[in-house]
């Protein structure tokens, strides 16, 4: 893990790095003004470097799962890729990296925060151990659904279990269309903080199964599973509310876990859901505790 915003400005007014930075952007080399009466200088090109930073910085790594089958990527643009997605990290000045292996200790190094979206095959077990061990060791986890069974195991440790269907909204619909739909049932929380919904195109609904998961976001209470799969509410379908974003502590890291990868594929960025992306930047990356 990276230090701490505050172990940074200690640690470049030791070293000087910010120096270093600003040399490299062309600007002129001030680290004659490290001693004497100008050391104010230096303190100062500290204060700024540390707020350039923000929450995030140069050593910030998020780790694009691409090793478990994925069908849309961090690096492609195509319209249900992730291209999208690793732009906001990009821009918050986070390393941005993919792998295509196993999820290993040797690949869990070194990364700050770890996004397995859309896995067609199985997360196996050894896997999952490092999983574990990476958040409760302070990494923050994010897992978006496409197909469940290749990831239940791995949400059963979270502490999250998984709808045996798709969920369908009686509410706010996009479209006419009850798998699309507007979620502004969302409580206060780091990855809803203003926002008046989000957009989602297909979510399967979540259920916590321990105390350190929570609910952040849930369909309204006429929401419905398709029981008997005639795509039409009735008397044998199951209507209740459905949590649709689940996030949690564990250990001294952090998870949240997405019924649909959709969300955050290039065709369906829009404004409110880009601003859930932002949401997830600083969440993923933020080294506050929950």
């Amino acid at each position: 893990m990276p230090p701490s915003e505050g172990g940074i400005v200690i640690a470049a007014c030791a070293s000087s790095p910010i120096v270093h930075v600003v040399a490299m952007r062309g600007d002129k080399d001030v680290s004659g003004y490290r001693s004497g009466t100008k050391a104010i200088l230096l303190a100062v090109a500290c204060v700024a470097g540390a707020l350039s930073l923000g929450v995030a910085h140069a050593e910030t790594v998020v780790l694009f799962d691409e090793g478990h089958g994925q069908r849309f990527l961090a690096e492609r643009d195509g319209s249900l890729d992730l291209s999208g997605l690793a732009a906001l990290f990009k821009d918050g000045g986070i390393d941005v990296r993919t792998s295509t292996g196993k999820l290993d200790g040797d690949a869990l190094a070194g990364v700050d925060g770890l996004i397995i979206s859309g896995p067609f095959s199985p997360i196996m077990q050894p896997e999952i151990e490092s999983i574990v061990a990476f958040v409760e060791a302070g990494g923050s986890l994010c897992v978006m659904l496409h197909i469940p069974p290749t990831a239940d195991e791995l949400l059963l440790r979270l502490g999250v279990v998984v709808s045996t269907g798709v969920v369908r909204e009686s509410s706010g619909l996009i479209d006419d269309e009850p798998l699309n739909f507007k979620v502004d049932g969302l409580r206060s929380h780091e990855l809803t903080r203003g926002l008046e919904h989000f957009n989602v195109f297909g979510i399967w609904g979540l259920k916590g199964t321990a105390n350190h998961v929570e609910m952040v976001a849930a369909t309204g209470p006429r929401a419905w599973l398709d029981l008997n799969g005639n795509k039409t509410l009735d008397e044998e379908d199951a209507v209740q509310s459905f949590g649709l974003l689940a996030a949690g502590s564990l250990g001294k890291g952090r998870f949240a876990v997405f019924g649909d990868d959709a969300v955050f594929q290039n065709r369906f960025l829009d404004e409110a859901n880009t601003a859930l992306g932002r949401n997830l930047v600083l969440w993923m990356t933020s080294r506050s505790a929950i």
